[in-house]
């Protein structure tokens, strides 16, 4: 979750998708989809300093090691100036974390998550885009984030 924070904030309202001549319509769906999604994270998650101020504590040292982890994953899997789309990336990854692998089932706080339509958004962002290198591009970014949350999940936090 604190990636995909970090990934929505960093790429928040940019309009860089226009290199594959996109509409504003979709590039307004992006962008509300990734309002939508950091607001929710944003109520689950504390700010940015809280992390760095109690990097000792267990938790947040096992947070922060899963962060950079995912991290490390996605760098070894990009090429330097390579082409990604960082919406579809964290939608992803969300969507296997919480979807295919049912994490947090259990917990109340990640609700919105679990119940997210995330096939509807699938459709907008894969089927209804015309652009084929772009929908190539997002498929790419399914694919990346299928393999970094399948290796996540058998990560060992213990060193």
């Amino acid at each position: 979750m604190l990636f995909c924070k970090d990934l929505i904030l960093s790429y928040k309202d940019r309009v860089d998708v226009n290199d594959y001549g996109m509409d504003k319509e979709v590039i307004e769906k992006f962008n509300n989809i990734g309002n939508d999604m950091l607001k929710q994270i944003l109520n689950v998650t504390f700010p940015q300093n809280y992390y760095l101020q109690n990097r000792k504590h267990y938790r947040i040292k096992a947070v922060l090691d899963g962060y950079n982890f995912i991290n490390d994953e996605i760098s070894k899997n990009l090429k330097e100036n390579e082409a990604f789309n960082p919406s579809m990336l964290y939608f992803s990854l969300l969507a296997v974390w919480f979807k295919e692998l049912n994490k947090e089932s259990r917990s109340k706080e990640y609700i919105y998550f679990l119940l997210y339509p995330y096939s509807q958004v699938y459709d907008k962002l894969l089927i209804e885009i015309k652009n084929k290198e772009f929908r190539a591009l997002n498929i790419k970014m399914i694919e990346l984030a299928e393999n970094v949350i399948y290796k996540f999940d058998k990560y060992n936090f213990v060193k």
